[in-house]
């Protein structure tokens, strides 16, 4: 009889506690991996390269480059091409000290300590919605006539994404242009930058001249700047963007009295994936495979 009620008694303070762990969790979720999946990723700033593990990279990664405000679908889809691109730096870098660095000369990769100090008390919400998006992805990556495709991608088109051999020296079949014309909801697809006439020559290093004289030498098809003359000297667009610290080389440069007013469009050098074209097609209901193979033409998705 005491054996039963002390049973008994023991269920009765256990029952709840079990019912809270099994049903009730706030943690953070947890993954299990193969020892093999090791990024090495090198911190710019102090030159220490960490050993992370290929879907923790790519939560940093996804935390990194895309808004947590951004639909499960939009998140998956940064998920697939943030490890596509990984998987390519990987193979790359076999015989180097690391195969990616953490900004954005690869691909920006913010640790969970810094996440845990920006986020504060919505760490745990925000780190579960990216976990939740990786997790459902786990392994997956791009793939062209059975390789892993170089999945490039950036913030903001114009309204069109841009042909590989346009930006970049090489042609790649499956980062072809496409529409994108969800764009239009970000806050980058049109805004603007104002210098006095003083100033936009000496960022050129140009002699000044109370005349502007502005001609386009070379577009891409989409209407992205190539090729640009001001006042007579000739200036590739990315030298213009890196000297104005421009958001893409898809502008137009007016003169306006002793000013200089640049007119922007779109964020990013224009190949492979619209980041806010991605969140367009989610919030119109396309998941995140159909948003990739829209970005990458002719590709298929697999898995390791």
């Amino acid at each position: 009889m005491i054996k039963k009620i002390l049973f008994f008694s023991c269920l009765i303070i256990l029952i709840p506690y079990i019912i809270v762990t099994i049903f009730i969790r706030d943690d953070e979720i947890t993954f299990n991996f193969s020892s093999n999946s090791i990024i090495r990723v090198k911190d710019e700033d102090t030159n220490n390269i960490a050993r992370v593990a290929i879907e923790e990279y790519v939560v940093g990664v996804v935390a990194g480059e895309m808004p947590i405000e951004f639909e499960l679908e939009a998140l998956k889809a940064q998920a697939v091409a943030a490890r596509s691109y990984v998987m390519i730096q990987k193979q790359r870098n076999i015989n180097n000290d690391y195969d990616v660095v953490d900004t954005v000369l690869n691909q920006v990769y913010l640790d969970r300590t810094y996440l845990m100090n920006v986020w504060e008390d919505d760490y745990t919400n925000n780190i579960n919605k990216i976990k939740k998006a990786v997790l459902s992805t786990k392994g997956e990556y791009i793939s062209y006539k059975g390789k892993v495709a170089e999945a490039l991608f950036f913030s903001t088109s114009p309204g069109v994404t841009e042909d590989s051999e346009d930006v970049f020296s090489n042609k790649i079949e499956y980062l072809r242009s496409v529409d994108s014309s969800w764009d239009k909801i970000s806050p980058a697809y049109n805004t603007s930058a104002t210098f006095s006439l003083n100033e936009f020559y000496n960022l050129l290093n140009l002699k000044y001249d109370d005349n502007l004289n502005v001609e386009v030498i070379d577009k891409t098809k989409t209407g992205r700047i190539k090729k640009i003359k001001i006042n007579n000297i000739e200036f590739t667009s990315k030298e213009v963007c890196s000297k104005l610290k421009l958001k893409s080389t898809y502008f137009e440069i007016v003169k306006d009295e002793n000013k200089v007013i640049i007119k922007n469009k779109g964020y990013g050098h224009g190949v492979g994936m619209s980041q806010y074209g991605a969140q367009g097609m989610a919030l119109e209901g396309y998941t995140y495979d159909e948003i990739l193979k829209h970005y990458y033409t002719g590709i298929e998705i697999k898995k390791f």
